[in-house]
């Protein structure tokens, strides 16, 4: 059973992150809540990845504090937060090329394995139970992403689409409670768009989604609620009607209308 603070999933609350002299975060919070998308834009440089790392245990940020169903997350590891069932995608595909497109979704479902799912791969588990359960949630997966036929295909044989569609499917097949997308989008054709909102969408009947994206119309589309991000600072917060509307989007996306017309 899922235990939630205040209706909240995942709150992050304060949190700085600063790189010597340098200032990623500012002061930066976000809530999720169960069954939600929530999207996270802004320019490039805005401090979105960081805040992703910080969200997965990656980075550890220098002030504030990250909850996940109650509790505060502290000095736990990805490897921790990932059994927890928090799981990310990357802006890379970051696929094993060596590793069949099955074994690489195997190696997402390591909150499922009692000894590791990347030691069922490599060989070295000695649960068979445990290797046939998961090994089977892993093909009913690419199943459920209509990738099943390149089970045995090595990824860098199969287009750019395929291979993100196997990165997605290696992030879901440990069932988690909350999915982190970076980037989702990045490469794919109108109609790749069109099939990923409408995924996007469907995770959120079983997960809740906070997705980093460049692509405007797929976040207004499939974003219950949005945070804004520019220089490391929380600038908007709201619906995506509210956020569109919001001068101080615009300006962050666009620059500070200058004296003579144009942009600074």
């Amino acid at each position: 059973m899922t235990t939630t603070t205040g209706g909240h999933l995942l709150k992050a609350e304060g949190v700085t992150m600063r790189f010597g002299g340098l200032t990623a975060l500012d002061d930066v919070g976000i809530q999720v809540a169960p069954g939600t998308v929530v999207g996270l834009i802004g320019p490039n440089g805005a401090g979105k990845t960081t805040l992703f790392n910080v969200l997965s245990g990656v980075l550890k940020p220098t002030e504030g504090t990250i909850t996940w169903k109650g509790k505060r997350t502290g000095k736990t590891g990805p490897h921790r937060l990932a059994r927890a069932g928090i799981a990310r995608t990357f802006q890379g595909l970051n696929l094993f090329p060596m590793m069949t497109v099955l074994e690489n979704v195997i190696a997402g479902a390591d909150r499922l394995a009692k000894g590791g799912a990347l030691s069922m791969v490599t060989g070295l588990l000695g649960h068979h139970r445990d290797e046939c359960v998961i090994r089977e949630k892993a093909y009913a997966t690419l199943q459920r992403f209509g990738i099943a036929e390149f089970a045995h295909h090595f990824p860098g044989m199969l287009p750019y689409g395929i291979q993100k569609q196997v990165a997605l499917a290696r992030a879901c097949v440990g069932d988690p409670e909350l999915l982190l997308l970076d980037e989702p989008a990045s490469g794919l054709s109108e109609q790749q768009l069109d099939n990923l909102a409408d995924q996007i969408r469907g995770f959120s009947n079983d997960m809740a989604v906070v997705l980093v994206e460049h692509h405007m119309d797929l976040v207004m589309k499939v974003c219950d609620h949005i945070v804004v991000l520019n220089f490391g600072q929380v600038i908007s917060t709201g619906t995506p009607e509210q956020v569109q509307a919001d001068p101080a989007v615009t300006r962050a996306y666009l620059g500070e209308p200058a004296a003579d017309g144009g942009t600074r």
